[in-house]
């Protein structure tokens, strides 16, 4: 508990909650001290109004919303009078108890009703109004909840923060303070789990050190899921090794000892790829290996009945007046009578030419046809390409989402998919575990068309699908490098393949739809960019800024990074005026018009347009908000005519999106894209990221940077990179080459 002797402690009682996020439990509320009422912002555990809590932390100043007392630790107490009792039962605490029956349970019981509510739940039912069922319910609640608050006290008393507290009670349950007594290192495993660093620090606290393999076998694993978590589904053994042994302090054989313990714990997996050990999750392996496994499935068994393509090219040709180019017409062919294809290019190449032909041969054989992305901003695209209903993957396999918040889908191996043709747009943003579970819901003979920009972004989560089916060599594959006429003329076509192909581009361009503009510091690059936002390009190409403009940044920090650039925007576009409402979520502030963006698929966030209603927004998808009533903790949103109404706890899902970063903007287009090209991290200065970044762009293209920076991204293509083995479990011998 060394951390916290120097933090202020402050004790009262929760006079108000003005905002909870019930996801990771950031909690904004009202502490009075009996001498001042204070706001103070941190984790808490499921606080009500009346509890007395005890706050550790510190006071800060927010330039927007002033003092407040940020607390690393929350803990609240249990009632220890009848007077408390009577307070905390009033709250509403415990379901089906309101004041008249807390009233009636203090009056009954007076002292005794500690002893009754815990003990005793039956005698309640001695109170007029309670039923006997009634009364053991509220006794199981009332039990519930005083044993998490004295786990949420125990585990603080460990020496950790509320926050990790609620992670491991989510974890671990009752249960959780005694395990962590005996192997704090547990806290590292899983999806929300704690830094190998943190549990060192929470071991070092216990009155007894924890075992050692406990220790070392947390740190090897931290290590490949580490990895995992920067999109490696797997990490070669003998580069596992050496980061460990510098994490650990530990000898090779101490190593060695705990992969084959994790191995034989199922925790991780080894295999043998091009000669050499590679070390996997085990649900990466599973993943990639059942892609693997269900992609032969479907190459072994092709459509039945090949059709006469050429002849129906010739009639589509005539159609629509326009002329196929050889690799177009060669992919029509491939998608129609291999039944498997994968279509690829660049900007201006004719992919949506193309797969609108695919489309119209599907359809002249009457074929049932499902078309989806993995997002909803992707999905939208490739409705407004095709003149087809597209859905999100998630969508289209029928998601339902379980306890944990997981994905549970009823499209599967046992219910697949309604269809004779499957076309996946975007397939670089697919990752293994939503691409497997796609596979699995595919039925035989169903032809399966996936589209996709190879040189984009790798997906943001583990894998690197579309480059391994493609590298693998086993499926058909068509690349589109042919560049139209009509889009060579166009800066940012020209511009996007030269990046891809490492070459110098060209940055002095005096007129056209691509620009550079030189600001050697992201304080100047931010000006310059609020600049061009509100008025320059407003004024110069007579466009709107805040629903034709995009700023997207490489990262989120900095000077020029989203977070900074969403403030001066926002500020700038949308200041703060008396004829428009405010709504603070405590960490953030939206006013009515601005510009936010879902940052997770939410099926369940009801919606309504003029002609229709529905559920589901999705991650990616850009809105304004049109309304905000504070009296009732609401704000609709207005998503490109799908009104959607959220409650103060969905807020959590939205983000200011005048500014946003280029993975985010995966899957989708804007008529003019600006993006700060200056102090960028080494770890984003890439070639992808650049490149990504221009191909969102439609009609105008402006980096605000240095040259030197630009040209560093296009050079540095090491970002690609991904260990990853899809590409190894397609092919039949996995021996003959590295897997890089």
């Amino acid at each position: 508990m060394e951390e916290f002797e120097t933090k202020i402690k402050l004790t009262g009682c929760v006079s108000d909650i003005t905002f909870y996020n019930d996801t990771n439990g950031y909690t904004v509320f009202l502490l009075d001290t009996g001498e001042e009422e204070i706001t103070v912002v941190g984790t808490a555990f499921d606080l009500k109004r009346g509890d007395k809590v005890e706050v550790v932390g510190d006071y800060t100043y927010h330039s927007v919303y002033g003092r407040q007392f940020k607390a690393d630790m929350c803990t609240a107490s249990l009632p220890e009078t009848a007077d408390e009792l009577y307070r905390y039962l009033a709250s509403g605490a415990l379901k089906g108890v309101r004041e008249s029956t807390a009233r009636k349970i203090i009056e009954r019981f007076k002292e005794n009703s500690f002893d009754v509510l815990e003990n005793e739940p039956e005698r309640l039912a001695e109170i007029k109004g309670i039923s006997p069922k009634k009364a053991l319910e509220i006794g199981a609640e009332y039990k519930k909840q005083c044993s998490t608050r004295r786990l949420i006290l125990d585990l603080s008393r460990l020496g950790m923060t509320t926050g990790e507290a609620l992670v491991a009670y989510e974890k671990f349950g009752a249960a959780a303070a005694d395990i962590i007594v005996e192997n704090p290192y547990s806290l590292c495993e899983g999806e929300k789990r704690l830094s190998f660093e943190r549990a060192e620090q929470i071991a070092s606290m216990l009155p007894e050190p924890p075992r050692g393999e406990y220790r070392t076998q947390a740190g090897v694993l931290y290590v490949v899921t580490h990895n995992f978590y920067n999109g490696h589904t797997c990490v070669p053994l003998d580069k596992l090794f050496e980061p460990s042994g510098r994490l650990l302090e530990a000898s090779r054989d101490d190593l060695e000892i705990a992969v084959d313990n994790l191995c034989e714990s199922g925790k991780i997996k080894i295999e043998k790829l091009g000669g050499r050990d590679f070390v996997f999750l085990r649900e990466a392996y599973s993943a990639e290996a059942s892609i693997a496994k269900r992609i032969k499935v479907l190459l072994k068994y092709p459509p039945e009945n090949p059709m006469d393509v050429e002849s129906y090219i010739e009639k589509l040709e005539k159609k629509h007046n326009i002329s196929y180019a050889q690799k177009q017409k060669e992919a029509i062919v491939t998608a129609v009578n291999r039944g498997i294809l994968i279509l690829t290019g660049g900007p201006g190449t004719g992919k949506t030419t193309t797969l609108n032909g695919i489309i119209s041969m599907f359809e002249k054989e009457n074929l049932k046809i499902s078309l989806c992305a993995p997002t909803g901003r992707a999905a939208q695209r490739m409705t407004e390409a095709t003149g087809r209903k597209a859905a999100t993957i998630h969508r289209l396999l029928e998601v339902e989402w379980d306890s944990r918040d997981k994905p549970v889908f009823r499209r599967n191996l046992r219910n697949p998919l309604d269809c004779e043709a499957l076309i996946v747009d975007e397939m670089s943003m697919a990752d293994i575990f939503l691409f497997s579970s796609l596979l699995d819901a595919v039925p035989f003979g169903c032809r399966l068309i996936m589209v996709g920009d190879s040189d984009q972004l790798p997906s943001v989560s583990a894998g690197n699908v579309l480059k391994d089916l493609i590298d693998s060599g086993l499926l058909p594959v068509v690349k589109l490098t042919e560049i139209f006429r009509q889009a060579m003329e166009s800066h940012i076509v020209c511009t996007a393949h030269a990046i891809v192909n490492g070459e110098k581009i060209k940055t002095d361009y005096k007129d056209g739809d691509f620009f550079l503009l030189q600001r050697t510091t992201g304080a100047a690059a931010a000006k310059t960019i609020v600049d061009l936002y509100c008025s320059r390009l407003p004024e110069a190409y007579s466009i709107d800024s805040v629903s034709q403009i995009q700023v997207l940044c490489p990262s989120k920090k900095g000077d020029a990074g989203s977070e900074n650039l969403n403030r001066l925007l926002q500020n700038a576009v949308n200041p703060k005026t008396p004829d428009k409402t405010e709504y603070n979520t405590g960490y953030r502030v939206f006013r009515t018009g601005d510009k936010v963006m879902q940052i997770k698929n939410n099926y369940n966030i009801v919606w309504e347009s003029e002609f229709e209603e529905g559920e589901g927004i999705f991650n990616g998808d850009i809105g304004f908000i049109e309304s905000i009533d504070l009296r009732n903790d609401a704000v609709v949103i207005d998503f490109s005519g799908k009104r959607a109404a959220y409650s103060r706890e969905q807020l959590s899902e939205i983000e200011l999106a005048y500014a946003v970063t280029v993975h985010k903007s995966q899957g989708s287009e804007f008529d003019a894209v600006i993006m700060p090209a200056v102090g960028i991290n080494s770890r984003l200065c890439y070639r992808n990221l650049l490149y990504t970044a221009v191909t969102r762009a439609k009609k105008l293209m402006i980096i605000v940077g240095t040259p030197a920076c630009v040209e560093n991204m296009v050079n540095n293509c090491k970002a690609q990179l991904r260990y990853s083995a899809l590409r190894y479990f397609l092919l039949d011998n996995c021996e003959k080459e590295s897997i890089m």
